[in-house]
């Protein structure tokens, strides 16, 4: 099931809430290519940040995307959830 452009925006506005569930549904649409291209980077940082609240299904998700992924990119998600963390504050 693809998402459409709304969808994805109101997962993103759910998501700023910073409930796990809703992480976790953004990282499962970047992982699965579900809002358009697979996007790994954005996928690990949304699953990072679902993880970072209790979600053992992110933290499972994020592993396995990251046997997939290069130091660099892995690097890129981490430094694209702490600037979503910052930006909260």
């Amino acid at each position: 099931m693809a998402y459409t452009d709304m969808e994805i925006a109101q997962a993103h506005q759910a998501a700023s809430a910073g409930q796990c569930e809703d992480l976790y549904k953004l990282g499962l649409i970047y992982a699965t290519g579900q809002g358009g291209e697979v996007d790994l980077i954005e996928a690990h940082k949304w699953f990072n940040l679902a993880a970072m609240r209790g979600s053992m299904e992110a933290r499972d998700s994020r592993k396995e995307l990251s046997g997939l992924m290069s130091p660099t990119e892995i690097a890129s998600a981490q430094k694209a959830a702490r600037e979503w963390l910052d930006m909260r504050h």
